[in-house]
């Protein structure tokens, strides 16, 4: 018995009536005898019956060679006119000045359709595959993979609003929460900034969707301003004049709109002018006109002798031990003495002199000296 083989194992099994397997004690002590004893008898591998399963496999193939060629065109067809989406929409978007939309859609599109080629492709080779409960089987999963890629999913939304809506566009120079600079490439995740320090920053699309941005480049030309302090007794058109002067010769600053210079306060110290003027809005533009202007406006005012006043400020030491303290007109503030009159003596000596003549006036006079102030 050792030395059969399962198939010849099997074959008895087989050649048993069914009656007497059921039933009879015999039956069950045959099949005891035929059962394998070791190990190796158990998992020995019959050459017969594995031939007979490649046998089915290839059968298997054979019948359905027919629907995996047909699945295989089809995909191939499907490809192709995936590709031509999406050369279409890069095209369109190239025409239109919208090359980060174009890749964007051209990209969502193709996959699109390529999930729907496959799908079909599937129930070609497997007839037995229902494309109706395999999405029903994503939809389910897709709440789970929402939760999980959220913010993949809420920053692709805001890249593709924001390249629809296009509030701005590659090259353009913007400030999005404290970054500011020029604009590489709009992703299907963040937007990319090239800062003016050379350093690159990588803004995800939601937070550039839902913060304020200042789109430097919006227009044209932009608008710059400097104030400019001269003093209280300098003759403020003159001055008016030669800032217009000056700046009206600087490179680069438009004429229209014109430059203007206003008086914009007066402060503790200076009048200030507000200077105005507009350049293009580029901000290397903005930068170097601006410091040309500010030469120049410096050397036209000292050419016509307009100070420019730094702030200034005057600290009055209030001696509160003086007997004139509280008392209107006579009490110093901390100026100087009168050259008329003697400077005033202090007070608690004064005090305290009167009183060793009259105890207890002391006191009275520091409260009339007090009280003299008042009304």
């Amino acid at each position: 018995m050792p030395s059969e083989s399962p198939r010849a194992m099997s074959q008895a099994f087989a050649q048993v009536p069914a009656s007497t397997a059921t039933t009879g004690p015999a039956a069950v002590d045959a099949l005891a005898a035929d059962a394998p004893r070791t190990v190796d008898q158990a998992v020995r591998v019959d050459p017969a019956f594995v031939l007979s399963k490649i046998e089915t496999w290839v059968v298997g193939f054979q019948r359905l060679l027919p629907n995996i060629v047909v699945a295989i065109v089809l995909f191939a067809l499907v490809f192709a006119v995936a590709w031509a989406v999406e050369r279409s929409f890069r095209s369109w978007a190239n025409r239109h000045d919208r090359s980060n939309l174009g890749a964007v859609l051209g990209s969502f599109v193709k996959w699109v359709i390529l999930l729907v080629g496959g799908l079909l492709a599937l129930t070609i080779v497997i007839p037995s595959l229902n494309p109706g409960d395999l999405i029903a089987g994503l939809g389910i999963g897709s709440v789970a993979i929402g939760f999980a890629f959220k913010d993949i999913l809420q920053n692709w939304l805001a890249g593709l609003l924001i390249l629809i809506q296009r509030p701005f566009g590659v090259g353009d120079q913007i400030v999005v929460n404290g970054y500011e600079g020029t604009v590489e490439w709009i992703e299907t995740r963040a937007t990319i900034i090239a800062m003016y320090d050379g350093r690159r920053v990588i803004i995800p699309n939601a937070d550039v969707y839902s913060h304020a941005v200042t789109v430097n480049t919006a227009r044209p030309t932009r608008r710059s301003q400097y104030d400019v302090g001269i003093g209280y007794g300098d003759d403020i058109e003159g001055a008016r004049r030669a800032i217009l002067e000056a700046i009206r010769s600087v490179p680069g600053i438009e004429t229209e709109p014109a430059p203007e210079v206003l008086v914009w306060e007066l402060a503790g110290s200076s009048v200030n002018l507000r200077v105005r003027w507009w350049t293009n809005s580029k901000r290397t533009n903005v930068v170097h006109v601006q410091s040309a202007v500010l030469e120049a406006v410096k050397q036209a005012l000292d050419g016509v002798g307009i100070d420019m006043p730094y702030p200034t400020q005057v600290v009055l030491l209030h001696d509160q031990t003086e007997e004139t303290d509280g008392i209107r007109g006579e009490q110093r503030e901390g100026w100087p003495r009168r050259p008329d009159r003697e400077p005033p003596g202090p007070l608690r000596r004064n005090g305290a002199a009167r009183g060793a003549d009259q105890p207890g006036e002391a006191d009275d006079s520091i409260s009339r000296a007090g009280s003299a102030s008042r009304p």
